[in-house]
């Protein structure tokens, strides 16, 4: 790694702690899943654990419903930061090099969401099993260790989508307006649609990797790779718009 590298990454990383927005919407993607991890299985955790038929696995894990909107808010913050007063100017006048520039704001949003998110799994899942009594599992549960590691992975990917589009948009509102939404609403009715084809979105691909036993033609790691592969088309469109579009 050159030195240049270094000095590009140091400065990206002290524009996303020195920016209050980008900061505060990663502390949220653990904030607000530990908040719901408490609240909800200390209300209702194990009157769910009783239904016949739950999953122990995925439900303890269902905070991070809730820590995925922080993560695209992180993503999304993290770049639109840099269209905000001529602020892409000044970057690109210090980095000209727009792919060296692309790839190590990128890589640092991948890399703190990677380490918050496998904090934030981790963490909501022993902090809930305190509240479960007789219906509590360990890492031990078949799949619980996967899915705590692909949580966190599951996490930083989603960071990386709303980074990418938000590079490719130029504005987080209107990341946010089409992810968040469609995560929370139009996916299911989409799923009732189109049915198995549902399974191919990237937040319900990645989160088959929080399932103990998940069904269809996708495993836990391969709809976590579809995650990826959503991803990945993101931060290339994010990549073309950057090098092609004027500051």
């Amino acid at each position: 790694m050159t030195v240049s590298t270094l000095a590009v990454l140091r400065s990206e990383w002290i524009k996303i702690r020195s920016v209050r927005s980008v900061a505060g919407s990663l502390i949220a993607v653990f904030l607000a899943t530990l908040a719901v991890t408490v609240l909800a299985f200390a209300t209702v955790g194990q009157a769910e654990a009783d239904n016949p038929g739950a999953d122990p696995v995925f439900g303890a894990f269902y905070a991070l419903n809730f820590g995925q909107i922080a993560a695209i808010s992180f993503g999304a913050t993290a770049l639109s930061s840099e269209y905000l007063n001529g602020a892409l100017r000044v970057s690109l006048a210090a980095v000209p090099r727009r792919d060296l520039f692309y790839a190590a704001k990128m890589t640092l949003v991948g890399a703190l969401a990677l380490v918050i998110g496998l904090v934030t799994s981790f963490t909501a899942f022993l902090v809930g099993q305190l509240f479960m009594g007789k219906y509590a599992i360990g890492l031990g549960e078949p799949g619980a260790l996967r899915a705590a590691l692909g949580g966190g992975i599951y996490l930083a990917l989603m960071a990386l989508l709303a980074a990418g589009l938000t590079a490719l948009l130029r504005s987080a509102v209107a990341v946010l307006s089409l992810l968040i939404p469609f995560i929370l609403i139009v996916s299911f009715v989409v799923g009732d649609i189109a049915g198995g084809v549902a399974q191919y979105l990237p937040h319900r691909a990645g989160q088959l990797v929080l399932q103990q036993n998940p069904e269809g033609s996708l495993g836990p790691w391969t709809g976590l790779a579809v995650t990826a592969a959503w991803a990945g088309a993101a931060l290339l469109t994010g990549w073309w718009a950057m090098r092609r579009r004027d500051a």
